[in-house]
This record gives C-alpha cells, structure tokens and sequence, in this order.
C-alpha cells in the first residue's frame, strides 16, 4: 500500500506562497481557512496530501492551488523571458502572482528565448524537470520556422545526417527532421535543447529565421483555443502521459 504523505497546514500553506506560517496562523483564527467545510483555527494540523485536497480545503472562500507537483502548458507570448531575475515581462508574471512565491520556485521546462513563442511547460517538480531537458531521454519539440529566405532544398538532408557541427561546439548535433511547408517556411522537429538551436542550424545552413514558434513538446501540443499569454495546468493523467514518453 502506498504511503499517504501528510504536511501540517501552515507548512503546505506557506509552501504554496499564502503567506508566511504567522500569516497562515492568523487566518486561520480569523475562520479564513476551511476543510470540507468545517474551520481550521489550528494550523498545526496534519492533513493528507490528496489528489482531491485543492476541492476540499478553501482559503479566504477560494479552492486551494494546485499542489506541489504542479505542471503548466504556457502559451508564450513573444517578448516574456524564461528567467526569474531578467528585466522586462517574465513568462512568471503571467501566472497568478502568488505562485511566484512557491517552494521548490516554479520554473519553466527547458527555454524559449524572448523572440520565441509557443508551447512552454512550467513545473515545481524537479525530477520532471530533468527528466523532460536530460538529452538522454531525446524528448522531441517541434517549432514552425519561418526564414528570411527560400529554402535550398538541401536544409533537410543536412539536419537529418547527424553531422552538422554548430559553431563553437565540439558534438554535432542529433539528427532532425525538416518539413517543408513552402518556400520560406518549415517545420523542424528537434531532440535536443541547445542554445538557440534551431536559429543557429538554419545559420548554418545560410539562412536567417525571422519567426520561431514551438507547436509541440514530446506528445503534447499546443492547443489551438489557448491564446498566447494565456496558460491551463497539465491534469495528472497527462503529465504521466508526458512522463512516459520519455522514459
């Protein structure tokens, strides 16, 4: 049987970016926190930590965040970076400003630099995390190109051959797949994650990308109704769907 994992309320509270434990206390003598409906005036209290608590526990008369554990899909609009500390809009500002407060931090699943949009995952979960940008595990993501030029013709061989060497780096790259959706525009379709990758391959190759768009991650794609900036959290069945394909 599996071990139920419990945490005292002011603890998993605090956690989640409510506030601080004396913050957490004194809501819940203020009534501000309930549990199926009945007060928790002590927040050292033990409580399970169940799939079902975010229905079950409310706070000030809302439902309880996701728990720890939590995975995003983020529709990245251009111009947000994938940093903590960068100046300008940050792709953490587009969720609700308490979960910048979260511990372990929420940060984003591999990197879409600023002039990139698209399919973006963001977890607390730190073995995800890895397992989802270890190159062992050869996770694809398939990012809409668009080029200052036309094609060559001869790009798709290229990527594919597994010997094209970037500059300043010693391993060439893993081979990829290129389609061509017209004269100036493709589909790339990566295993990797290096620095700008994909705008780096199409340099090599004598041409400049204008527009990067990433359209999926491993199984997962980007939901025609999800407008950029705008974000949904990964059900549970699909984060283990996500998990197994890269096992």
């Amino acid at each position: 049987m599996a071990k139920i994992l419990t945490s005292r309320v002011d603890k998993l509270l605090s956690s989640m970016g409510y506030g601080s434990r004396n913050q957490i206390s004194a809501m819940g003598k203020a009534g501000q926190l309930r549990l199926d409906g009945a007060p928790v005036h002590d927040v050292s209290k033990r409580i399970a930590i169940s799939a079902n608590l975010p229905d079950r526990l409310q706070i000030a008369g809302e439902l309880l965040d996701p728990l720890p554990g939590v995975v995003i899909l983020m529709h990245k609009p251009l111009g947000a970076t994938c940093s903590h500390k960068e100046d300008g809009t940050l792709v953490y500002d587009l969720l609700p400003p308490r979960w910048r407060r979260r511990n372990p931090l929420i940060s984003s699943i591999g990197r879409l630099d600023k002039e990139t949009s698209g399919l973006l995952l963001l977890t607390d979960d730190g073995d995800l995390l890895h397992r989802l940008t270890s190159p062992k595990h050869h996770v694809s993501k398939t990012y809409r190109v668009r080029l200052d030029r036309p094609l060559s013709g001869t790009e798709g061989e290229l990527f594919a051959s597994g010997s094209l060497m970037l500059n300043g780096e010693e391993k060439p790259l893993e081979p990829a797949d290129l389609v061509a959706m017209s004269d100036k525009e493709a589909l790339l379709t990566i295993t990797e994650g290096r620095y700008h990758q994909v705008r780096r391959m199409f340099a090599a190759a004598g041409n400049h990308v204008t527009d990067l768009h990433r359209e999926s991650f491993g199984a997962l794609s980007l939901p025609e109704d999800l407008a950029a900036g705008q974000w949904s959290v990964l059900s549970a069945a699909q984060v283990a769907f996500i998990t197994a394909q890269s096992a």
